[in-house]
């Protein structure tokens, strides 16, 4: 059952970060969603698109990182973590994650600003021209978050198993 606590936990997490996330980047260019993304939903408010979009594109890598994280804290004889004390390290990761994406968001608007990158494609002729840098903007801080979420929710699964390991070395 603290196995299901886990990937619930993990699921949740990354449901709640993406809607926050989605709510700001849905502001910053609400072309990102209507234009960058398919047509799931028929409204070009940016609450809703980030209400949807953000358990849509989040919910299944909170699955995928949940499960590895569950065997980290449960598998094994090595002392068992409970779902409990995961919430500070997601917690600090979500945190990193954000000041990542803002960072990113904000290079990769300057970064367009100065043409160093650009919109391209059939994406480019549909996004108003003065949307460009934000929407670039917008898509800097997504493929940033999508990258540390990752890394980090597979460096949390290794702090995990050195945690256990640490507390059942203690032990002896």
């Amino acid at each position: 059952m603290e196995s299901l606590k886990i990937i619930f936990l993990c699921i949740a997490a990354a449901v709640v970060y993406g809607i926050l996330h989605d709510q700001v980047t849905a502001r910053v260019c609400v072309e990102y969603f209507t234009i960058g993304h398919p047509p799931v939903f028929d409204t070009d408010s940016p609450t809703l698109l980030a209400l949807g979009w953000g358990v849509i594109a989040s919910w299944w890598i909170g699955l995928i990182l949940g499960v590895p994280a569950a065997l980290a804290c449960r598998a094994g004889a090595l002392p068992k973590f409970q779902a409990s004390r995961l919430l500070r390290p997601i917690g600090a990761l979500m945190l990193t994650m954000a000041v990542l994406a803002l960072l990113a968001g904000i290079a990769g608007y300057y970064a367009a600003k100065a043409d160093a990158i650009r919109l391209m494609g059939p994406v480019a002729s549909r996004v108003p021209a003065d949307k460009h840098h934000a929407f670039m903007a917008d898509l800097c801080a997504h493929l940033t978050v999508y990258g540390v979420g990752v890394l980090g929710g597979f460096g949390l699964c290794g702090w995990i198993v050195i945690q256990r390991w640490v507390l059942a070395r203690k032990a002896q």
